[in-house]
């Protein structure tokens, strides 16, 4: 059998080439740098962390933390990595990125059934198995052979999300389901304003405080997609002629036309996540949470994943990959990473995970969708015609058989199923 390539040295591709070679497999890890760097890397080790030096938090009744703890459990290689190398962060996982760095690289370079190889890729290869696994900031020469892989139309340069809630955070006796003008199947959740609610709400989202892109995100990244706090910023009156339209609304409270309205589209097929029409955004994320809980219903709303706009590149996954991260139309190839369309560190791991034993095993090996890991391969692989990249979070789990009301408790329930689940998952 030919040996297996893995394109990218990140997070995903090195727990992906580590547990091929704990299969006893061949690897070639092909890494580009230090021959070329991406915009936002530097450093000449593998794994490299570009922003937050945190993993998130330990506890289980955190998503990131139910995801660590499950590839803690299923033998993640990177994990005890950044355990060993953890830094104090109360109940969170921050580690000392160079020493996280540089204890993988170690771990990859003195593997016998690691071969890496430091040069740029810029073609698939045509023979064997390979995961691509080269991130957000994948390099022109491959992004143009990934484009030819899978279709120019499905693979995506800029990341351009609203914030996505979840439902049972929405106060419904405020909110109403409804169509405008009464048409359709009441497929949205309409939260309605007066006027004195819409000037205070617009009044801090122009005064609120906005991210930093990096140079090379600037260029054309509002082109064709405007940020609603630019959007608002043209004018008062411009959102209510936008997204915020009120016309063929009647608020059953008042039994009149709000002032303003604001419209959530279900994200998921379960019911369980709603996006916010019309808000992508580049607020930080800490003002999308205080600007966005002053529209009313939203007060208590759990943000599963806040408006992001930044240089992104990622693949339309659920029409082009299954739940094992596989290539649809082609089984000899995996993704992994961030360009999968999973966000965040843990994320990528799993991602990785799932790719490289499954690359590395001749069976198929699916992780059930009640496990975290399982959740999010469930989510970048099942059928979304508005997909956007996702964190873990508890909103991609199926919901309980028993409504729980209160939030920790609920999400405790989660994950001792998780781990229930976990238990029973068999793999070799």
């Amino acid at each position: 059998m030919n040996e297996i390539t893995i394109i990218g040295a990140g997070l995903a591709g090195c727990e992906a080439a580590l547990q091929i070679a704990k299969k006893g497999k061949k690897v070639k890890l092909i890494e580009m740098k230090p021959q070329k760097f991406s915009p936002a890397h530097t450093s000449t080790e593998l794994a490299e962390i570009v922003c937050s030096n945190s993993f998130k938090s330990n506890r289980l009744t955190n998503a990131c933390g139910l995801l660590k703890e499950e590839l803690r459990r299923l033998g993640s290689e990177l994990i005890p990595i950044a355990d060993a190398n953890a830094v104090p962060a109360g109940q969170a996982l921050a580690v000392d990125r160079e020493n996280f760095a540089k204890s993988v690289t170690q771990k990859i370079e003195e593997n016998p059934n690691i071969e890496l190889i430091r040069e740029e890729m810029t073609q698939i290869p045509s023979e064997g198995k390979v995961i691509i696994a080269t991130g957000p900031l994948t390099s022109e020469g491959l992004s143009a052979s990934i484009s030819q892989l899978i279709g120019k139309n499905d693979l995506h340069f800029y990341d351009a999300a609203a914030p996505i809630i979840e439902r049972d955070s929405i106060n419904m006796d405020i909110a109403f389901w409804g169509d405008r003008y009464g048409k359709g199947e009441d497929a949205y959740i309409n939260l309605p304003m007066n006027k004195e609610e819409y000037l205070r709400f617009y009044q801090e989202l122009i005064q609120a405080e906005v991210v930093t892109l990096h140079d090379f995100e600037k260029r054309d990244i509002f082109e064709g997609c405007m940020p609603i706090e630019i959007m608002a910023k043209r004018g008062e009156d411009t959102l209510r002629f936008g997204p915020l339209k009120p016309v063929g609304f009647t608020d059953p409270r008042t039994n009149d036309r709000p002032y303003a309205i604001v419209q959530l589209r279900q994200d998921n097929q379960e019911g369980t996540l709603f996006n916010m029409v019309g808000f992508q955004t580049n607020l930080k994320f800490g003002e999308q949470k205080r600007v966005f809980s002053m529209i009313p219903g939203l007060a208590n709303a759990n943000f599963m994943k806040y408006g992001v706009m930044h240089r992104n590149t990622y693949i339309d996954s659920p029409k082009l990959l299954e739940c094992t991260y596989q290539l649809k139309s082609n089984p000899n190839v995996y993704f992994a990473g961030q360009i999968t369309g999973v966000e965040g560190y843990v994320e990528s791991i799993s991602s990785g995970f799932v790719a490289g034993i499954n690359c590395a095993l001749e069976q198929e090996i699916i992780f059930d969708k009640r496990t975290m890991i399982g959740a999010l391969a469930n989510y970048i692989s099942t059928e979304n015609a508005k997909f956007q990249p996702m964190n873990a979070n508890f909103g991609i789990l199926p919901s309980l058989d028993k409504k729980v009301k209160d939030k920790m408790e609920r999400y405790e329930k989660m994950s001792e199923i998780a781990l229930s689940y976990l238990k029973l998952q068999k793999f070799t």
